[in-house]
This record gives structure tokens, sequence and C-alpha cells, in this order.
């Protein structure tokens, strides 16, 4: 599973590489009231990893601290309500 990993590690590396240095044309970045003078291969990079950090941010949000929330609920009430065991029933093998 490390070499995995790794591996893949190592081909996300590559093509952020691979992007960096295909697109070296600079572009200025005007925000409000700062302005920020960069390559496009670095934008389009930055860009990515923003959004994924955002929309990874909004799935945890959104999805899943309600779903734990759920859990430690559902948790709580089964450790609170103490379960009696089943009655046993005949079976109705007799052994012969």
């Amino acid at each position: 599973m490390k070499a995995v990993r790794l591996l893949i590690l190592l081909a996300v590396l590559v093509g952020g590489l691979v992007i960096g240095s295909l697109n070296s044309q600079p572009v200025d970045i005007s925000l409000a009231f700062w302005a920020l003078r960069t390559t496009s291969g670095i934008a389009i990079i930055v860009s990515l990893l923003l959004g994924a950090l955002v929309g990874g941010g909004l799935v945890l949000a959104g999805m899943v601290i309600p779903l734990y929330a759920r859990l430690r609920r559902a948790n709580k009430a089964a450790a609170g309500a103490v379960t009696a065991p089943a009655p046993q029933t005949p079976s109705p093998f007799d052994g012969r």
C-alpha cells in the first residue's frame, strides 16, 4: 500500500512539474487592493489546490460533521438502552 501511495505522489508531482513548465507565460492576477504577478502554471496549480481545499471543506461541513453527530447520538442511545437477552425457543430438532 505504501508503494501505491508513493507512485500516486510521484505522478501528481510530475503532473505539477509538467503543468508548471509548459505554462510559463507571465500572468497578472488583480485582486481588490492587491496585484499578484506569477506564471500561468503556478496560477493553475494554486487554483486547483484551493478548489480541492474549498470542496473538501464544504463536504466536511455539509456531510461528515452532521453524520458524526448522528452517529454519536445513535451510540449514546444504544449505550443507554439496556437490552434483555432474547428468550430461547426450543429447537424443533429432537436429536434423532
